[in-house]
């Protein structure tokens, strides 16, 4: 039997209309815009309610240190990205370092993609300009195209409902891989297969060949491996459009309470984490677990602020704050954060965003980030929190599947010269695979010392 919604939580879920919304396109067509609200509205959800409760029990558990949370995808997704191999490369990255982290470290490990969502993208500015031709800013697949023309740039609300069926897509072959045995512990060693063989990849087979030996020392003990067969893996991306999150917002029948369905994880970005602002009223009216980006400027105060607003009653789980100081500010500037929020009593889950912090433009024009101050503020994050006793809960990185060159350094020693190899990104640089396993194993022995 369900249970109705009450009229008044169902008026609070437009609320936010008539207050001030920051990195919102300017829809030039507000009929369009309406009609293909009213499609999406009608829709089937892309997550379902229970699985959102299943993520916040998790990440509850994160906020004590008795998990950790790796959430991981690519900055900016694209339309034309979303192939079944890109999407299977990704995954295996993820499982890998779950792998890695979960063996060396002997804790269980959320797995999260920024997947399956991730196709708005906040910005510095509302135009672009180049050789003196004005145009709107590119904000992302589900807004407006790339291409430098007019046409492209023009905001499009059909590509809203582009990026539902491609987040379906993707969901319904994330859900095969991680159901279907692709994701199973007894096939540890095939997650290697297809990527070019380098240091990183040498240590991780080494602890596939000893998960492998413990796995058949096990079946011989009449182990019962049932559980090692799949896996939960969830979605996530940043609530930054609005029009896109509130028609995809489903009123739960078991308790008749709303539940943003694009994704179990929705997060908050540092430009739009006003306390009088659209998001923060919005994503207060919805159920998911949610992140909140904290930035260099942000205080105790504007933290606790938002606890206030979005998990008044402290629920284990609802809040993860996601940091991204910067290497070099990170240890001045985390704990006092972190004392005040500790202080206050609540539970929040704490997690290290260290690509945002640490961007930089390379000799040869490349927007990129060096793999050294990206571990450097991971290494900051965990130094805090083990100075003050807190938990380290959790890695927020932007990452790929494939071998692109995007982040200076690495044992691959990417170079300036190096990043036009295969600079692929349409928006920030990711870490490629074999970055991501170093920074896996270079993690584990953080969470050794925590």
């Amino acid at each position: 039997m369900s249970v109705e919604p009450d009229p008044q939580v169902l008026a609070g879920l437009d609320a936010w209309r008539d207050l001030p919304a920051g990195q919102q396109p300017q829809w030039p067509d507000r009929g369009a815009l309406e009609h293909v609200s009213s499609r999406l509205a009608a829709l089937p959800p892309l997550v379902f309610a229970g699985e959102a409760d299943a993520l916040r029990s998790q990440l509850a558990a994160a906020g004590r240190g008795e998990a950790f949370l790796l959430q991981g995808g690519d900055c900016a997704e694209t339309f034309a990205e979303a192939t079944a191999d890109n999407i299977r490369n990704k995954i295996k990255t993820i499982l890998q370092m779950a792998v890695v982290l979960t063996y060396g470290a002997s804790l269980p490990v959320i797995k999260m993609g920024r997947m399956a969502g991730q196709y708005a993208k906040p910005r510095s500015s509302d135009s672009e300009t180049r050789d003196g031709v004005t145009l709107p800013a590119f904000r992302g697949d589900i807004i407006n195209g790339f291409d430098f023309t007019s046409q492209a740039r023009v905001p499009d609300p059909q590509r809203l409902l582009e990026a539902y069926h491609t987040s379906a897509s993707t969901l319904n072959l994330i859900r095969a891989f991680t159901t279907g045995g692709f994701a199973s512990l007894l096939r540890v060693h095939e997650w290697n297969r297809g990527f070019t063989t380098n240091p990183a990849y040498s240590r991780y087979e080494e602890i596939a060949a000893e998960i492998d030996r413990a796995i058949r020392f096990m079946a011989a003990c009449g182990a019962d491996f049932d559980a090692l067969r799949t896996v939960d893996f969830f979605s996530s991306h940043e609530g930054l459009l609005l029009d896109y999150e509130r028609p995809l917002t489903r009123i739960d029948s078991r308790t008749g309470l709303p539940y943003d369905c694009s994704a179990h994880f929705l997060w908050i970005g540092e430009r739009t984490r006003q306390l009088d602002g659209a998001h923060v009223d919005y994503f207060s009216r919805v159920q998911n677990p949610i992140g909140i980006k904290l930035g260099p400027t942000s205080t105790g105060d504007d933290a606790l602020a938002l606890i206030d607003r979005l998990n008044p009653s402290g629920e284990p789980g609802r809040i993860t704050f996601i940091t991204r100081m910067g290497a070099g500010k990170v240890r001045d500037l985390l704990p006092a954060l972190v004392e005040k929020v500790t202080a206050d009593g609540r539970p929040v889950t704490w997690v290290c965003d260290p690509m945002h912090g640490n961007g930089i433009t390379s000799a040869t024009g490349y927007k990129t980030r060096r793999f050294s101050d990206v571990m450097d503020e991971v290494a900051g994050f965990f130094e805090v929190h083990r100075a003050l006793g807190t938990v380290p809960g959790g890695l927020h990185i932007e990452l790929t599947g494939g071998d692109v060159t995007e982040v200076l350094g690495g044992s691959e020693e990417i170079d300036d010269e190096g990043l036009a190899l295969r600079y692929e990104t349409l928006v920030d640089p990711r870490l490629n695979h074999q970055q991501s396993l170093e920074m896996a194993f270079q993690v584990v022995e953080l969470l050794r010392k925590a």
